[in-house]
């Protein structure tokens, strides 16, 4: 049975959204007044958008008596589409797909994909649209023993305990968590085995959202976002950790065509006012832009409430080549890309030996930026904005202020009149 994803109706959650660049206009000799208009205007430009897409979010319906597992979320544009397919068959993944029409659309053959080889299961058509793909797998929930660690970066990261593997859990209907107004749902489960009854009252949740407009998220870490990207938010809660000071992480899998595993690079900044104490933003890169990318800052959070009090330390291992016969099979990934695919795998640790961990109320969030196309670049904020001005200002207005006193001053020595 085949079901094409044909373009979002009136009844999906749509919306017009829009990304751009942030511009920069002034010259370096320009007087103190224009300087601080300009520093002022410039700040709501690096979330104005220049392209606008039409977004939409829908559940593909599966096979009868099965949980609904297949999310699509579509961006269309004048020139071009972007999808995003995340499932919670197998292991929790995302198949990403650039298209060069406005009109491509998804296509599902859902016996071949529930089949021993889904190859040719999903497809975006036409196929000789599409300009980019990849894929993430998130296949295994890893925890070490922290007791005894002296630093977070070191090498074994204490001693490691059985993972968990996400091909194993048993998964929400994603449908019970569609929001169509936040254009979010999440993907929520547990060990379909726990002898050890560890999840008994907990969950580990992936809550995707896409957004109307480029932006940021009300909580920390408040990554700039466009409609060309959408955020994946990770939450563990309330299981219990099989140490008393246990350090958790995620396995991560990459998937391309290309020979070479993704890029990764750092970017700094001196503004914190979006993310407190954090200065540097984690990117990784599938190619030469325009392609795919990974946005995250190295920060995870040990309470809902995110502050700085509840920060944790996020540290991500090199990328490595995997053997595909070594991972938890995604059917999706297979179904897409068939035999023509290379893997790469790297970890993420949150949190450090000291200070909040998990072990404080039993919660831990970590957030990323997933997209195509143009990176999202973080302009100064309108508080950095603001002090910049008013540090640039100041001494011109000091100056201004001198001026006028003596030339007062020196006009009142020319009008006085000697009574002799």
């Amino acid at each position: 049975m085949t079901l094409p994803c044909l373009p979002p109706t009136e009844s999906a959650a749509t919306c017009m959204c829009g990304c751009g660049e942030p511009h920069w206009g002034w010259g370096p000799h320009a007087p103190s007044s224009l300087l601080l208009l300009s520093l002022l205007c410039t700040a709501p430009l690096g979330l104005l958008g220049g392209e606008t897409r039409q977004v939409s979010l829908e559940v593909i319906s599966g096979w009868p008596g099965l949980p609904q597992s297949l999310l699509h979320i579509r961006a269309v544009g004048p020139n071009s589409t972007l999808h995003y397919v995340w499932s919670s068959l197998g292991p929790p993944a995302v198949v990403l797909v650039a298209t060069d029409t406005p009109h491509s659309v998804l296509n599902v053959n859902w016996s071949r994909l529930l089949s021993p080889k889904p190859d040719g299961g999903l497809r975006v058509l036409p196929e000789d649209s599409v300009q980019f793909s990849s894929a993430l797998i998130f296949t295994r929930l890893l925890e070490f023993d922290g007791t005894n660690m002296l630093d977070v970066a070191a090498e074994p990261l204490g001693k490691p305990y059985p993972p968990y593997s996400l091909a194993e859990f048993s998964w929400n209907n994603i449908t019970d968590s569609l929001d169509p107004a936040s254009l979010s749902a999440t993907f929520q489960g547990h060990p379909v085995n726990d002898p050890s009854g560890a999840f008994a009252n907990g969950s580990l949740a992936f809550k995707v959202q896409a957004f109307s407009s480029s932006g940021r998220p009300a909580q920390p870490p408040r990554l700039l976002h466009t409609a060309d990207a959408c955020q994946l938010e990770v939450a563990l809660v309330g299981a219990s950790p099989r140490g008393n000071h246990s350090l958790f992480g995620l396995e991560v899998v990459t998937v391309g065509q290309r020979p070479d595993c993704p890029s990764r690079r750092e970017q700094h900044s001196i503004d914190d006012e979006y993310a407190p104490a954090v200065f540097q933003v984690d990117q990784l890169l599938w190619g030469p832009l325009p392609s795919g990318f990974l946005q995250w800052r190295p920060v995870a959070f040990s309470q809902k409430q995110r502050s700085r009090e509840s920060a944790l330390p996020c540290q991500a291992s090199p990328l490595r080549p995997s053997l595909e016969y070594s991972l938890p099979q995604s059917p999706i990934v297979q179904a897409f890309f068939r035999s023509q695919s290379n893997f790469c795998s790297f970890n993420l640790t949150f949190g450090a030996p000291t200070g909040p961990g998990y072990w404080d109320q039993h919660y831990l969030s970590w957030s990323m930026l997933l997209g195509m196309g143009s990176l999202p670049v973080d302009a100064l904020s309108p508080l950095i904005l603001g002090i910049v001005a008013v540090a640039l200002g100041a001494p011109g207005l000091l100056l201004l202020g001198g001026g006028l006193v003596l030339l007062l001053r020196h006009k009142q020595h020319s009008e006085y009149q000697s009574i002799n």
